[in-house]
């Protein structure tokens, strides 16, 4: 996607994706009080020190893959977080997700992309821990990985509509979340559901 080139668009898209995950990750953590949660090879021993708006830049930097592998990367996590309701993102696996999905999507959409070795240096892992990340990962998403159009444009057109929002007046912004908050519209996308307006990676 073209528009996806210009070089104002992704570091604000970025920014949006790392605030929605922040923000994702935060809730769960507190969930985890109440409602037991299952630990995988995503998860760490303790948090990560490095931000995820931070350890996002630092993929958005050096993998150097096409912009839409972030969107492709979103449309993953999404997928993911559908089909592994027993283990949602929180704050000690959602960095492991993040260079995990972006590579499998780098991987799916990309002609030329580095190796899992590459990828774990990015990271700041192993290349084998980097290797059991990507089985795990494909397995949970059911090796679902084709994204057709209408999904890709439905992720970004969202991704996009709230990174402006960002940028408008705090008034604008209070009067477009109250109407999408009646509208359904905070919630995770639905692919099997043309509306668009059940379940989705939000908060």
């Amino acid at each position: 996607m073209a528009e996806l080139e210009n070089p104002n668009v992704m570091p604000n898209l970025i920014t949006f994706l790392s605030s929605l995950l922040q923000k994702l990750a935060e809730s769960n953590d507190v969930n985890r009080r109440f409602k037991a949660q299952k630990v995988s090879v995503f998860h760490g021993l303790s948090r990560p020190t490095i931000s995820i708006q931070n350890y996002l830049d630092r993929i958005y930097k050096y993998a150097n893959c096409s912009p839409c592998c972030f969107i492709v990367a979103y449309v993953y996590l999404d997928r993911f977080a559908q089909r592994q309701p027993s283990l949602p993102i929180n704050s000690f696996n959602v960095h492991r997700l993040l260079i995990t999905s972006v590579m499998v999507a780098a991987k799916f959409m990309d002609d030329m992309y580095y190796n899992n070795a590459y990828y774990a240096k990015v990271g700041g892992i192993s290349t084998t821990e980097m290797n059991f990340l990507e089985v795990d990962f494909l397995f949970g998403l059911g090796f679902q990985l084709n994204v057709t159009p209408n999904t890709f444009n439905t992720y970004y057109s969202y991704l996009k509509r709230e990174t402006m929002l960002q940028q408008c007046p705090p008034s604008i912004v209070e009067s477009s979340l109250s109407l999408g908050r009646s509208l359904n519209l905070h919630l995770c996308f639905n692919e099997e559901d043309s509306t668009h307006q059940n379940q989705q990676l939000a908060v």
